[in-house]
């Protein structure tokens, strides 16, 4: 019996399905950053719209100055950036408290429709300067359609009567705003020619008594070398020249307001312009009495 051989093959191998390339989709940065920011892909593409814009024809404006291109032609390029959106819509002012705010806008608003190129910055700064009130101003572009002014007003010190006129200064004796009545506002009342340069040497002589500060209505500077102080109570105080004298002087009638109790006792003048005694007037005597300042 011839055995049967049985023909076996090479064990086939199995085929393997094709494997499909895994795609990774990568976000972008400027992806993330839109995802971030509180903006809509297209206000964020307008933002940039504008601001390549005006880019390119501030750049063309800054080229044509440099190669001496005429006013005309400077001119038809910022009205090019005008009909492109980029003229005065809207006006911003802050740091108004005390200054004329329609005064202010009336000259800002002089600006309303025009191509921001063509605003002029500094000279609408040295307008608004004009003010007494205000110690300083920033007048910038927010593109598209808006200009900034930015306000730092002077501050108000006391109230200085020259004689013919009541005028708020500060403490350097600027001129802010003049008034009618210096019972409007709730400032000290210096008067006399020139005062208002002496505003901080007269700070430094109420240091000198803080106590008696408070009861000072008004400040007199006489006749350009010295004052005289009226109290509350109706009482005149008169200052020799010079200021240690005078802060001496001071110094010592608080000292005796404060043992003796001085004012409010129906004497009408205290003068204490020579440093060994100290003058009193009464109203009925109409003659000076005198005494010795306590030290």
């Amino acid at each position: 019996m011839t055995a049967a051989k049985t023909k076996r093959g090479k064990p086939q191998k199995a085929r393997k399905s094709p494997q499909r390339k895994r795609t990774v989709k990568r976000t972008s940065i400027m992806d993330r950053l839109l995802k971030v920011l509180p903006f809509t892909p297209e206000q964020v593409q307008r933002a940039m719209t504008f601001a390549i814009v005006a880019g390119v024809v501030l750049g063309v404006l800054a080229v044509a100055k440099i190669a001496g291109v005429t006013d005309r032609a400077g001119t038809q390029l910022a009205e090019i950036a005008g009909d492109a959106g980029f003229e005065v819509k809207h006006v911003e002012v802050r740091g108004l408290e005390n200054v004329n705010e329609l005064k202010v806008y009336e000259i800002v608003l002089a600006e309303k429709d025009r191509a921001m190129p063509l605003v002029d910055l500094d000279r609408l700064r040295n307008e608004l300067m004009q003010f007494g009130w205000i110690g300083d101003a920033r007048v910038s572009r927010q593109l598209p359609d808006t200009l900034i002014v930015d306000i730092v007003e002077r501050e108000p010190h006391a109230v200085w009567n020259d004689g013919k006129q009541l005028a708020i200064i500060d403490d350097e004796g600027r001129l802010l705003e003049v008034i009618k009545d210096a019972r409007e506002v709730d400032l000290p009342l210096i008067s006399g020619k020139n005062a208002n340069t002496k505003a901080a040497a007269l700070d430094a002589l109420m240091d000198q008594a803080p106590a008696l500060e408070p009861m000072v209505t008004e400040a007199k500077w006489v006749g350009n070398r010295r004052w005289d102080l009226v109290f509350q109570s109706g009482e005149t105080l008169a200052l020799p020249e010079g200021e240690e004298a005078s802060k001496a002087a001071f110094v010592t009638f608080a000292r005796m307001e404060g043992v003796n109790r001085l004012l409010g006792t129906g004497v009408t003048h205290f003068d204490l312009r020579d440093p060994d005694r100290a003058y009193f007037r009464l109203p009925q005597e109409g003659s000076s009495a005198g005494g010795e300042a306590q030290p």
